[in-house]
């Protein structure tokens, strides 16, 4: 597992805070030797970074030892070059603007003297900032130049901008920014709170990102449960993280995505950033590249003569496009764009005029839709594969009535029923086609949807973070479906650990 370390100047800087092991000098980090092979991370705290100061050679030992730090040697560079860090507030949220106006007014009005420049000074606090209206320039700089106290200056000449940023440290606190500085880092850090015996319990540490305002998430609450409890049997310690903690991700040993991927969402950043860190992550960023784009997965399948029902790639300007999928494909007919999910942007057109009207919609929404030969059955496969092997079978029945497992209403989504099974009950073809299939795309978790009608086996597409949902997915192997996939994280945690 990781251990989080948190270096001050002075043992009396961290006197106002609760008492912890993990709080270590600059001179007692500059002996420090770790006796753990875990990941270390460091939150350097010393009052000067600049260039050859204590702070800077924290940043510089903590890089040369191979632990994770924050802030970076690079971003105590960038934060000395001004011109890196200038940015238009007007693009964030007209809410800063706003505030800073207010701020601005007030301070004018509180001096003697008229100021050519008004300024506003805030300090922030790994992204928070005291006032609401400036979270969102508190995150976007902190995403940028990853610090745990900012001091910013705000000047307004014609317009608002960053006048300057510097680090800053917990001995230039008041007692009500202390406060403020303790509640940001207990939500950046938990690690720092906890006692050292409860900590030692677990091997490894594991983020679970999800989002708990998702309608449709990949796994439900009783689900989220099952592979926390699977994860301490094993000694790895399961935390939920919502897309407020990107910058914590170097506290843990490994990711795993619960949350619907894309690739122009924070689940993919999350991804790229986990397999930067050396982290252990499902869904890798490949595996997400490849499954959310059904353009990609349609060549990749073809090319390497996996079965699929006939498809065809349409571009928008392409002017026989109609042509093209009556003479080739036929119908009923099925469309859609690269990037749905829960059948969303997958339409079924019966004749001409609901085909041209069906890819005049998709066309406003991406330059390419695929057009592919309909399959009727009664139901989909869907297996799941982890590392290269099949875990769980799932037959999902049409919604009663509808072509699909889910039916978008206006007000809900219908999906239908669905029935488990062992993976050794499924006829073989089937399995061998979704291992075929997830070999192409690398070895992490994944859903293959396969139609089957006779002796023939269609694959519709691989999902990677697929659904593991408490009464569905498992009702077959039970709590054994969570084990086996955190079992998988703990080999290869284990492998990375080795090195």
């Amino acid at each position: 597992m990781s251990r989080l370390l948190i270096v001050v100047d002075r043992a009396k800087d961290w006197a106002p805070y609760y008492p912890s092991e993990d709080v270590l000098t600059f001179d007692q980090y500059l002996q420090y030797s770790s006796s753990s092979t875990g990941r270390v991370r460091v939150i350097n705290l010393c009052q000067s970074a600049k260039y050859l100061s204590k702070g800077y050679y924290c940043s510089l030992l903590a890089e040369a030892r191979g632990h994770h730090v924050v802030p970076s040697v690079m971003t105590l560079n960038d934060l000395s070059r001004k011109g890196l860090f200038s940015l238009e507030l007007e693009e964030l949220d007209p809410s800063v603007l706003n505030w800073l106006d207010a701020a601005g007014s007030e301070i004018e009005s509180a001096s003697e003297e008229k100021e050519a420049t008004p300024e506003v000074r805030i300090r922030t606090y790994f992204g928070q900032a005291e006032h609401l209206d400036l979270k969102p320039v508190a995150r976007a700089l902190f995403e940028s130049f990853p610090c745990p106290i900012l001091e910013i200056v705000f000047k307004r000449r014609k317009k608002w901008q960053i006048a300057s940023m510097r680090p800053a440290a917990p001995a230039d606190l008041s007692e009500q920014e202390q406060d403020l500085f303790a509640t940001a880092l207990d939500r950046f850090s938990t690690m720092v709170w906890r006692k050292p015996r409860t900590r030692r319990r677990y091997r490894f540490d594991l983020a679970m990102l999800v989002n708990p305002e998702e309608e449709m998430p990949p796994s439900d609450e009783a689900a989220l449960k099952r592979f926390e409890k699977a994860g301490r049997k094993l000694g790895i310690n399961v935390e939920r993280i919502t897309r407020r903690d990107y910058m914590r991700l170097p506290e843990y040993d490994g990711l795993f995505i619960r949350e619907t991927t894309a690739i122009d969402h924070h689940t993919y950043r999350f991804a790229r950033k986990a397999e930067a860190e050396g982290m252990v992550v499902i869904d890798d960023p490949v595996s997400i590249l490849r499954c959310t784009n059904k353009v990609f997965l349609a060549d990749l399948l073809r090319n390497n003569k996996v079965p699929t029902p006939k498809t065809l790639i349409l571009s928008r300007d392409q002017k026989d496009a109609v042509e093209h999928v009556v003479s080739t494909l036929g119908f009923p007919v099925v469309i859609k764009i690269p990037d749905g999910a829960f059948s969303r942007g997958v339409t079924k057109a019966r004749d001409e005029k609901e085909l041209r009207a069906g890819l005049r919609e998709l066309f406003r929404q991406s330059a390419l839709v695929l057009a592919q030969e309909y399959l009727y059955t009664d139901y989909d496969w869907r297996i799941g594969v982890l590392g290269g092997r099949a875990i769980y079978a799932c037959k999902y029945m049409m919604v009663k009535g509808h072509w699909q497992i889910y039916q978008h209403g206006e007000s809900k989504v219908e999906s239908g029923d669905f029935e488990t099974l062992p993976t050794y009950e499924v006829p073989r073809a089937v399995i061998q086609a979704a291992l075929n299939a997830t070999r192409l795309i690398g070895n992490g978790l994944y859903g293959v949807d396969i139609k089957q009608s006779g002796n023939r086996v269609a694959i519709i597409e691989v999902n990677d973070n697929p659904s593991v949902d408490s009464g569905v997915e498992d009702k077959f192997l039970g709590g054994e479906l969570y084990t086996l996939i955190m079992q998988e994280f703990l080999s290869r945690m284990e492998a990375k650990r080795r090195g």
